[in-house]
């Protein structure tokens, strides 16, 4: 998809400040610092509209983004961040959930690891909640470019099997330096969206 009008539309923390578009939605996960917002500022074309943070658990809200009048990227807060409080956690954690299990738009989960290291303990309690809850999942395993290419695929397994991932889920090699992964990754959103056939031609570039 070729990316020129993207909106920040809201940041929200509770279902009644949702958009109510209808647009189909697409949420963004993963550990603080994964590179979640690299992720979504190269797939929209942008270099700062999701804010990239030197500090992690800055994000505290559910962040609308608005693309081309056709879908929402949700930006959540990253997970796993040990200097955030306690209650500060717990408060994310049932916003987070909140949306995830009460969201009629939301078609797919985008969850972000680390390509260079074993998903961690948290990563495999969000994949197995999405599962639990039959919310579809979409892995991006990114940072590729810090591995050798020879290695990507022994990474991949890494990955995979860490995750106990269905085989059905996909899971793409990603790299927000290179590009790598960027039409790989914006195909399995599209395939999500539930968009008429003369629509859908027209959303692929």
């Amino acid at each position: 998809m070729k990316v020129h009008n993207v909106e920040l539309v809201i940041s929200a923390v509770r279902p009644n400040q949702y958009p109510e578009d209808g647009l189909p939605e697409f949420a963004l996960a993963g550990r603080s610092n994964v590179g979640k917002s690299s992720f979504i500022n190269k797939l929209i074309a942008r270099k700062s509209m999701a804010r990239i943070s030197s500090k992690p658990g800055k994000t505290q809200t559910l962040n609308f983004y608005k693309i081309e009048e056709k879908l929402f990227f949700v930006d959540v807060p990253g997970y796993g961040y040990a200097k955030v409080s306690k209650s500060e956690r717990e408060a994310w954690g049932k916003m987070i959930e909140q949306y995830f299990t009460g969201r009629t738009p939301l078609k797919a989960v985008v969850q972000i690891v680390d390509l260079r290291h074993e998903p961690s303990a948290d990563d495999c309690m969000m994949y197995d909640f999405l599962k639990h809850h039959e919310i579809p999942v979409i892995v991006i395993a990114t940072k590729a470019d810090k591995i050798k290419k020879g290695k990507w695929q022994q990474h991949k397994k890494v990955v995979s099997k860490t995750l106990d991932m269905v085989p059905s889920d996909p899971l793409v090699l990603f790299s927000s330096e290179t590009g790598m992964g960027f039409d790989e990754a914006w195909r399995e959103i599209e395939s999500r969206m539930d968009l008429p056939e003369d629509a859908s031609s027209e959303a692929i570039d």
